[in-house]
C-alpha cells in the first residue's frame, strides 16, 4: 500500500475567545486538582485569559472547506497544553463533525513531539491496511489556570492545525518519515534523514538541491542550513511548524522536492523532525 500524502490542511490563529471566561465547575475542578499539591488557581490569570476550548479550535479547523468534508478512518488529536475546561472529549467530538466512523484518540503529555508521534502512527495505521484517510489536529490554546513562562513569556497565541492524509496515488506531498534526538543537529542528521524517495538510487536530504528546511521559533542551535530555509515566528509551541505547513503546503509541494520539518522543545531539549517529500509511495 502507497503512503499517506497531505490531501488538505487547515490553521487557526487567535480566534476570538469566548465572553463568559471561567464557569464555577471549571474553578472548583482546578481547586480539586490543585489543592493536594498546595496550589490553587490562579483567578485573575484566568479572568484575563481568552478562554478558547479545544473545542472551539477543533470546530474552526472543521469549518474550513478541505478539512470538512473529509471522512477520516483514523483521527489523532495532539496537544501539549491542557485544555482550559475538562468537560470534552476533544477527539470523539471532532470525529462526530467528520462522520463519526474515524477510530479516535489524543495524544498529550509529550510536548511539542505529540503531533510527530501521532504522524507515525497514523503511517502505520495505513500500512496496516486499517485507515486509508486520517486526520491529525494539534491544538494550542493559552488560558491555564497557574502561572506558566512558556505561555505568559514567550507570549504564546491560541493556534491549531490539521492534516488530512490519505493514500499517496500520484503526485503529491508525501509523508516518508519522523524521528527524535538529543539536538537538532542530530535529528538532521544526514545518515538517518536520507533514503530511497522513488528514484534509481537513495538521496541525500539536506545540501540537495530542491530541500527546504523548515526550523521551529524553538531551535535555538547552529545547524546544517543547506538551501532553501524557513525559520517559523515565534509564538507557538506544539503547533509551530504544523500551522506553517498547513499554510504553505501546496506552494511548497510544487517548489520544493523535499521538505524536512524541526522543531526542539524547550522543555525537554529534545528535537524532532518530520519529513515529507514530493511523490509517489
Amino acid at each position: 500500500m502507497s503512503g499517506l500524502a497531505v490531501r488538505a490542511a487547515a490553521s487557526v490563529r487567535s480566534p476570538e475567545g469566548r465572553a463568559s471566561g471561567t464557569t464555577p465547575a471549571a474553578l472548583d475542578y482546578y481547586r480539586d486538582l490543585l489543592t493536594p499539591f498546595g496550589e490553587k488557581p490562579d483567578e485573575e490569570l484566568l479572568a484575563r485569559g481568552a478562554h478558547v476550548h479545544h473545542r472551539d479550535l477543533a470546530d474552526l479547523l472543521v469549518a474550513d472547506e478541505g478539512v470538512g468534508r473529509s471522512r477520516p478512518e483514523l483521527l489523532i488529536v495532539t496537544h501539549a497544553l491542557q485544555d482550559v475546561v475538562p468537560f470534552t472529549a476533544v477527539a470523539p467530538h471532532l470525529t462526530d463533525r467528520l462522520g463519526g466512523l474515524a477510530t479516535n484518540f489524543s495524544i498529550a503529555e509529550q510536548g511539542l513531539a505529540a503531533p510527530f508521534t501521532a504522524l507515525r502512527i497514523a503511517s502505520a495505521y495505513h500500512r496496516a491496511g486499517r485507515a486509508a484517510e486520517v486526520v491529525v489536529a494539534v491544538l494550542e490554546q493559552t488560558t491555564l489556570p497557574t502561572a506558566f513562562p512558556l505561555v505568559q513569556e514567550t507570549p504564546l497565541v491560541d493556534s491549531a492545525a490539521a492534516l488530512v492524509l490519505g493514500a499517496s496515488t500520484g503526485p503529491g506531498l508525501r509523508f516518508v518519515r519522523a524521528r527524535s534526538a538529543a539536538s537538532a543537529a542530530a535529528a538532521l542528521d544526514e545518515s538517518t534523514l536520507s533514503g530511497d524517495f522513488g528514484g534509481d538510487a537513495p538521496d541525500r536530504v539536506l545540501g540537495e538541491d530542491g530541500t527546504l528546511l523548515v526550523l521551529g521559533p524553538w531551535v535555538a542551535e547552529d545547524v546544517p542550513e543547506h538551501g532553501a530555509v524557513h525559520r517559523v515566528a515565534p509564538g507557538s509551541y506544539c503547533t509551530s511548524v504544523w500551522l506553517e505547513l498547513a499554510d504553505h503546503w501546496q506552494e511548497w509541494r510544487r517548489t520544493y522536492r523535499r521538505i524536512v520539518l524541526c522543531d526542539t522543545d524547550p522543555r525537554s531539549g529534545r528535537s524532532h523532525v518530520a519529513l515529507f517529500a514530493h511523490g509517489e509511495g
